[in-house]
Protein backbone atom coordinates (compact mmCIF):
# COMPACT_ATOMS: atom_id res chain seq x y z
CA UNK A 1 0.00 0.00 0.00
CA UNK A 2 3.06 2.07 0.78
CA UNK A 3 4.74 1.54 -2.73
CA UNK A 4 0.92 2.70 -4.35
CA UNK A 5 0.84 5.97 -1.78
CA UNK A 6 4.48 6.80 -3.06
CA UNK A 7 3.69 6.10 -7.04
CA UNK A 8 0.41 8.38 -6.14
CA UNK A 9 2.76 10.95 -4.92
CA UNK A 10 4.87 11.13 -7.70
CA UNK A 11 2.76 11.27 -10.46
CA UNK A 12 0.83 14.10 -8.75
CA UNK A 13 4.13 16.20 -8.35
CA UNK A 14 5.06 15.45 -12.10
CA UNK A 15 1.74 16.17 -13.01
CA UNK A 16 1.91 19.37 -11.11
CA UNK A 17 5.35 20.54 -12.40
CA UNK A 18 4.26 19.89 -15.57
CA UNK A 19 1.35 22.17 -15.21
CA UNK A 20 3.71 24.81 -13.65
CA UNK A 21 6.12 24.39 -16.57
CA UNK A 22 3.96 24.28 -19.51
CA UNK A 23 0.98 26.77 -18.79
CA UNK A 24 3.37 29.73 -18.99
CA UNK A 25 4.13 29.17 -22.37
CA UNK A 26 1.06 28.42 -23.48
CA UNK A 27 -0.53 31.24 -22.43
CA UNK A 28 -2.42 33.30 -25.08
CA UNK A 29 -1.52 37.26 -26.12
CA UNK A 30 -4.18 39.67 -26.27
CA UNK A 31 -4.52 38.97 -30.01
CA UNK A 32 -5.23 35.03 -28.72
CA UNK A 33 -2.35 33.82 -30.34
CA UNK A 34 0.40 31.57 -28.41
CA UNK A 35 3.09 33.01 -27.68
CA UNK A 36 5.29 29.93 -29.09
CA UNK A 37 7.91 29.33 -32.55
CA UNK A 38 8.52 31.82 -34.74
CA UNK A 39 7.89 32.34 -38.63
CA UNK A 40 9.92 30.34 -41.06
CA UNK A 41 12.27 32.31 -43.29
CA UNK A 42 12.39 32.23 -46.91
CA UNK A 43 15.01 29.83 -46.86
CA UNK A 44 13.35 27.07 -44.57
CA UNK A 45 10.55 27.88 -47.13
CA UNK A 46 12.78 26.97 -49.88
CA UNK A 47 14.08 24.27 -48.41
CA UNK A 48 10.36 22.59 -48.74
CA UNK A 49 8.97 23.98 -52.11
CA UNK A 50 10.45 21.58 -53.73
CA UNK A 51 7.55 20.26 -55.73
CA UNK A 52 7.13 19.56 -59.63
CA UNK A 53 3.87 20.41 -61.14
CA UNK A 54 2.44 18.16 -64.24
CA UNK A 55 3.46 20.90 -66.63
CA UNK A 56 6.86 21.22 -65.30
CA UNK A 57 6.41 24.37 -63.01
CA UNK A 58 9.32 23.93 -60.66
CA UNK A 59 11.90 21.82 -62.35
CA UNK A 60 15.97 23.00 -61.49
CA UNK A 61 18.51 23.21 -64.09
CA UNK A 62 20.16 20.18 -65.24
CA UNK A 63 20.35 17.08 -67.55
CA UNK A 64 20.58 13.46 -67.17
CA UNK A 65 20.83 10.80 -69.89
CA UNK A 66 20.01 6.83 -69.70
CA UNK A 67 23.29 5.78 -69.79
CA UNK A 68 23.96 8.09 -66.73
CA UNK A 69 20.96 6.79 -64.89
CA UNK A 70 21.74 3.12 -65.65
CA UNK A 71 24.84 3.67 -63.47
CA UNK A 72 22.83 5.77 -60.64
CA UNK A 73 19.88 2.85 -60.72
CA UNK A 74 22.99 0.23 -59.76
CA UNK A 75 24.42 1.98 -57.42
CA UNK A 76 21.33 4.25 -55.55
CA UNK A 77 18.16 2.08 -56.71
CA UNK A 78 18.87 -1.49 -57.08
CA UNK A 79 19.98 -2.72 -53.74
CA UNK A 80 15.88 -1.98 -52.86
CA UNK A 81 14.44 -2.22 -56.16
CA UNK A 82 16.39 -4.72 -57.51
CA UNK A 83 18.65 -4.54 -60.62
CA UNK A 84 15.34 -5.96 -63.15
CA UNK A 85 12.97 -2.92 -62.52
CA UNK A 86 10.11 -5.46 -64.30
CA UNK A 87 10.38 -7.39 -61.07
CA UNK A 88 8.87 -6.91 -57.79
CA UNK A 89 11.55 -6.88 -54.70
CA UNK A 90 11.42 -7.36 -51.21
CA UNK A 91 8.12 -5.27 -50.90
CA UNK A 92 8.87 -3.10 -53.77
CA UNK A 93 6.41 -2.58 -56.59
CA UNK A 94 7.72 -3.30 -59.92
CA UNK A 95 8.73 0.06 -61.86
CA UNK A 96 8.12 -0.88 -65.44
CA UNK A 97 6.51 -3.22 -67.25
CA UNK A 98 2.55 -3.81 -66.41
CA UNK A 99 1.74 -2.17 -70.04
CA UNK A 100 -1.62 -3.31 -71.10
CA UNK A 101 -3.03 -5.05 -67.78
CA UNK A 102 -5.13 -1.88 -66.24
CA UNK A 103 -8.67 -3.03 -67.89
CA UNK A 104 -7.53 -6.87 -66.20
CA UNK A 105 -8.39 -8.58 -63.13
CA UNK A 106 -4.49 -8.47 -62.49
CA UNK A 107 -3.51 -4.91 -63.18
CA UNK A 108 0.90 -4.27 -62.61
CA UNK A 109 0.47 -0.79 -61.81
CA UNK A 110 4.12 0.84 -63.10
CA UNK A 111 5.40 3.82 -63.99
CA UNK A 112 4.65 3.41 -67.90
CA UNK A 113 1.39 1.30 -67.38
CA UNK A 114 -0.25 3.40 -64.57
CA UNK A 115 1.50 6.78 -63.46
CA UNK A 116 -0.26 10.16 -66.23
CA UNK A 117 2.61 12.58 -65.41
CA UNK A 118 6.60 11.90 -66.09
CA UNK A 119 7.42 15.14 -64.43
CA UNK A 120 6.15 12.83 -60.84
CA UNK A 121 9.01 10.60 -61.30
CA UNK A 122 11.47 13.36 -61.11
CA UNK A 123 9.02 14.61 -58.49
CA UNK A 124 9.23 11.19 -56.08
CA UNK A 125 12.65 10.34 -56.74
CA UNK A 126 13.92 13.95 -55.90
CA UNK A 127 12.05 14.09 -52.52
CA UNK A 128 12.22 10.65 -51.37
CA UNK A 129 14.80 8.30 -52.79
CA UNK A 130 17.08 6.88 -51.82
CA UNK A 131 15.08 5.52 -48.98
CA UNK A 132 18.36 5.99 -46.69
CA UNK A 133 19.11 9.33 -47.57
CA UNK A 134 16.39 11.40 -49.38
CA UNK A 135 16.84 14.73 -51.07
CA UNK A 136 20.58 13.76 -51.53
CA UNK A 137 21.14 13.43 -55.34
CA UNK A 138 21.76 16.12 -57.29
CA UNK A 139 19.20 17.53 -59.88
CA UNK A 140 21.57 15.92 -62.62
CA UNK A 141 21.16 12.88 -61.14
CA UNK A 142 17.34 12.61 -60.30
CA UNK A 143 17.09 13.65 -64.60
CA UNK A 144 19.56 10.78 -64.82
CA UNK A 145 17.08 8.28 -63.05
CA UNK A 146 13.98 9.25 -64.19
CA UNK A 147 15.35 8.88 -67.95
CA UNK A 148 16.41 5.70 -66.88
CA UNK A 149 13.04 4.67 -65.70
CA UNK A 150 11.37 5.72 -68.72
CA UNK A 151 13.55 4.20 -70.99
CA UNK A 152 12.50 0.76 -68.86
CA UNK A 153 8.96 1.87 -69.48
CA UNK A 154 9.95 1.75 -73.11
CA UNK A 155 9.08 5.55 -73.10
CA UNK A 156 12.80 7.26 -74.20
CA UNK A 157 15.06 5.80 -76.34
CA UNK A 158 18.26 4.61 -74.87
CA UNK A 159 20.14 7.63 -76.08
CA UNK A 160 17.68 9.73 -74.32
CA UNK A 161 18.96 13.33 -72.28
CA UNK A 162 16.39 14.73 -70.05
CA UNK A 163 16.39 18.13 -68.73
CA UNK A 164 12.79 20.18 -67.74
CA UNK A 165 11.88 20.75 -71.43
CA UNK A 166 12.39 17.29 -72.73
CA UNK A 167 10.81 15.93 -69.54
CA UNK A 168 7.37 18.04 -69.59
CA UNK A 169 6.57 17.08 -72.87
CA UNK A 170 6.84 13.29 -72.42
CA UNK A 171 3.71 11.65 -73.03
CA UNK A 172 2.93 9.19 -70.89
CA UNK A 173 0.69 5.70 -71.72
CA UNK A 174 -1.65 6.40 -69.54
CA UNK A 175 -1.87 10.55 -69.12
CA UNK A 176 -5.66 10.18 -70.24
CA UNK A 177 -6.29 7.70 -67.64
CA UNK A 178 -6.43 10.13 -65.11
CA UNK A 179 -9.57 11.84 -63.94
CA UNK A 180 -10.41 14.46 -61.33
CA UNK A 181 -14.09 13.60 -61.44
CA UNK A 182 -13.69 10.11 -59.64
CA UNK A 183 -17.59 9.70 -60.00
CA UNK A 184 -19.42 8.60 -62.89
CA UNK A 185 -22.21 10.97 -63.84
CA UNK A 186 -24.67 8.54 -63.54
CA UNK A 187 -23.04 7.93 -59.91
CA UNK A 188 -23.42 11.37 -58.92
CA UNK A 189 -26.97 11.55 -59.67
CA UNK A 190 -28.14 8.63 -57.57
CA UNK A 191 -26.31 9.71 -54.04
Amino acid sequence: MQTHNMTMTMVAATTALLALTVAPAMAQDADGRFDIGSSATQEQIAGWDIDIHPDGTGLPEGSGTVAEGTEIYAYQCAHCHGEDPTEPVKGYPALAGGQGSLDTDKPVRTIGSYWPHATTIYDYVNRAMPFESPQSLAPDEVYAVTAYLLHVNDILPDDATLDAGSLAAVRMPNADGFHSDIWPANQADAD
